[in-house]
């Protein structure tokens, strides 16, 4: 099978947001009037991001799916994504389940594959994801205010509980690592909560390195500080029972959104909530300064030695 073989039948579909998709030199896109583009790229490396043994149709629905959620991070309505491919060899079994897996997604959130490259060499996965949003209406890291409210979606940690199982520094029971590997394999990117917060939230960001590494950008942006309640992380049930709170904190692979907004705006934050069935959490709040406390129930200061991951550290 060719490459341009492997394109047409595995990663060719229609294209009706697009006045041009697949198949030329370049897609030719018409953005909405009144509204600019969202742009973002990540890159998942075997043996770096996935083991290289993971189920491909879960590795379709993760490669869009960690793209998704930055667009989710800026308030911003998924259009286009464009995918860049290296493969070892023309595995067809392999590459039906993967597209399988990546247009399932893109169909539940009419994204259209309007391009990418393909090549051979160690399995790579490079998407680059357009969105839209209103200029004054995109969520930023720069926004947030002393006296803000921290807020999380869903639970934290459990992604980051399946890995240290994989990587044996764990044991689940069977039930339970089943339960944290759906976190860890098929997160969902929360594009409505993204949208319903436009006007709502001062900043966002998505936890992809930890919720401390990550609200960590948004401090240093928006010049500020933050107290964060421990004992008010969002968990599961399965992570508080092997005692791994901490996961939450800098435990990565999370895709939920951390936002900040008025103490005012309460409210309308748990208004969002119950609108889309999805928990949304009070962890702590902005304060003036430049320092992440974390504190106990008492207020006392806790050390915590990591604060998410890094790729050159």
């Amino acid at each position: 099978m060719s490459e341009f073989d492997l394109i047409r039948r595995y990663f060719t579909r229609a294209t009706p947001g697009a006045v041009l998709g697949v198949g030329d030199d370049a897609a030719l896109l018409q953005p909405t009037a009144g509204k600019v583009l969202a742009v973002s790229t990540d890159m998942l490396v075997s043996g770096t991001h996935f083991f290289p043994d993971a189920d491909p149709y879960l590795l379709g629905h993760k490669t869009l799916a960690v793209n998704l959620s930055d667009l989710a991070a800026m308030g911003a309505s998924p259009r286009w994504a464009t995918l860049a491919i290296s493969l070892p060899a023309a595995d067809e079994v392999w590459l039906e389940r993967f597209s399988a897996g990546f247009f399932e997604l893109a169909q539940q959130h009419g994204v259209d594959l309007v391009g990418g490259d393909t090549t051979r060499g160690p399995l790579n996965l490079c998407v680059t994801i357009f969105g839209e949003v209103p200029p004054q209406q995109a969520l930023r890291r720069s926004g947030a205010q002393p006296g803000d409210d921290i807020w999380v979606s869903g639970t934290l940690g459990d992604a980051a509980l399946a890995l240290a199982h994989l990587q044996g520094r764990i044991a689940l029971s069977e039930a339970d690592f089943a339960a944290c590997a759906q976190r860890l394999h098929q997160p969902q990117p929360r594009i409505e909560l993204g949208l319903a917060l436009r006007g709502v939230a001062n900043s966002a960001i998505d936890v992809s390195d930890g919720l401390l590494a990550d609200l960590g950008h948004i401090m240093e942006c928006s010049n500020v500080g933050a107290e964060i309640d421990f004992d008010a992380l969002p968990v599961s049930q399965v992570l508080r029972s092997y005692s791994q709170q901490k996961l939450a904190l800098a435990g990565g692979d999370d895709y939920e959104l951390c936002f900040t907004a008025p103490a005012a705006r309460a409210s309308e934050v748990r208004a969002i909530a119950e609108r889309l069935g999805l928990p949304l959490t009070r962890i702590g709040k902005i304060v003036a300064g430049r320092a992440c406390i974390v504190q106990d129930a008492n207020g006392n200061p806790l050390n915590i030695e990591s604060e998410g991951y890094d790729h050159f550290r």
